[in-house]
């Protein structure tokens, strides 16, 4: 049986404890740590081996959906928190599952087991879409496979089952779902703002509340995606 390695961000020490409780509880899960915050779980990430982080939003020094976007090649998450207003930002940020307080063991169950899911949806996408974790990836199309650094990508726009990729020089088109190329992306450099497009963030040269404009290219921003973005967009404004 695959083990997945997970910690806990959690400030509160009976909810920590009932997420503890819990994962023993669950034969294909292994608890690294617990951490009380965000800050000091990084040090736990950069030693690396992490592949699920139960995560609390309202945390001390840095909120939780603030760490998610610091972290540019997150594992996967599920979210613990009080709060059922932040749902929809949750899964814009690609977390495998929001569970709400106080968390019921069968839901809990039901979180975890969707985390097998992700995983299969990412190795079956990796013939597709290889990278080697650090500044690009290899993009299959004509029958090649064709180098893509992640600095040179403007847009990418979905087509159902494929995806159009476009540069400053170039286009590219690829047998591709762009909710797998999400899970990709660095997600520090990257923004989704449409079910059919993901932005470079340092690639947007005006925005308004309805559009991104990129390369003299508008783009529309999805109505559910409209907070995040616009939220994103407004702390980048001086």
């Amino acid at each position: 049986m695959q083990q997945y390695n997970c910690i806990i961000i959690e400030d509160e020490p009976l909810a920590a404890e009932i997420l503890q409780d819990y994962i023993a509880d669950v034969p294909f899960l292994n608890l690294k740590h617990t951490y009380p915050d965000a800050i000091r779980a990084l040090e736990g990430l950069r030693a690396g081996n992490i592949d699920l982080i139960f995560l609390d939003i309202n945390l001390p020094k840095l909120k939780g959906l603030d760490f998610i976007q610091t972290l540019k090649h997150p594992p996967h998450i599920i979210i613990t928190t009080a709060y059922h207003e932040y749902a929809l930002q949750g899964y814009e940020l690609n977390v495998v599952d929001y569970l709400l307080k106080p968390i019921e063991f069968s839901r809990f169950l039901k979180a975890v087991n969707k985390l097998k899911s992700f995983v299969s949806d990412k190795v079956r996408a990796a013939p597709l879409f290889i990278g080697d974790g650090l500044d690009h990836i290899f993009v299959n199309t004509n029958r090649k496979k064709v180098k893509l650094y992640f600095k040179d990508i403007l847009y990418i726009e979905s087509l159902k089952e494929y995806v159009r990729i476009y540069t400053a020089e170039k286009t590219l088109t690829a047998k591709f779902q762009l909710g797998q190329i999400d899970e990709l992306l660095p997600k520090a450099d990257f923004l989704r703002i449409h079910r059919s497009f993901i932005v470079s963030k340092t690639k947007i040269a005006a925005y308004t509340h309805a559009a991104v404009e990129i390369n003299g290219k508008p783009l529309p921003i999805g109505r559910s995606y409209k907070e995040l973005v616009i939220s994103f967009l407004d702390r980048e404004t001086v």
